[in-house]
């Protein structure tokens, strides 16, 4: 799986908060992919489906 944050993150933290392996903030307090996704898969896509602008992309 692979998993990406696009331009429209706001930093609302949703991801970080659902799936903390896999989301962390960067210097900008925005949320980026630090993680394996392949470890938590269902917790990624529910993160992804819980992000108010939709800037969690997922590639199958």
């Amino acid at each position: 799986m692979n998993v990406k944050v696009n331009e429209d993150c706001i930093g609302c933290g949703m991801c970080i908060n659902m799936c903390p392996d896999v989301f962390e903030y960067d210097e900008n307090g925005l949320s980026r992919v630090c993680g394996n996704a392949d470890d938590c898969p269902d917790t990624v896509e529910s993160a992804a489906e819980a992000c108010p602008t939709n800037a969690i992309e997922i590639v199958v």
